[in-house]
Order: C-alpha cells, then sequence, then structure tokens
C-alpha cells in the first residue's frame, strides 16, 4: 500500500495513507472533513463513505434557490 490521492466528483479531497494494514484518510476539503483520520479497508470504501456523507448533508441542509 502506498499514499493515493481521493477524488470525488473529478476534484481532488484527500489522501489516503497506510495505517496498520488499513488507509487512514486524510481530508483536503472542508465538506468531508467529518471523515478525516478514519480508516478503511480500501480507496473504494472511502469513496463510497464520502458519497453517503454528503448525501446525509445534502438531505440534512437542502440548498433553497
Amino acid at each position: 500500500m502506498r499514499k493515493q490521492v481521493i477524488e470525488y466528483g473529478g476534484e481532488p479531497v484527500g489522501i489516503v495513507v497506510p495505517d496498520d494494514n488499513r488507509l487512514k484518510f486524510i481530508a483536503v476539503k472542508f465538506h468531508v472533513i467529518d471523515l478525516d483520520e478514519q480508516r478503511f479497508g480500501s480507496a473504494d470504501e472511502v469513496k463510497l463513505a464520502i458519497h453517503d456523507h454528503l448525501a446525509r448533508s445534502r438531505a440534512a441542509n437542502p440548498v433553497h434557490v
């Protein structure tokens, strides 16, 4: 395992670094900061967690235009 950039929606949102046979997520964008320093089994698992987190955030804070 080695460090890897994590993109979501075509935008870099963080990196993962090896940590005790897992991947530790380091957030670089505020909208995913709640996931900072969490550990995951794979980069795909990180992306799914980001998707779920953002979906919950949108549902809790709908945008009114």
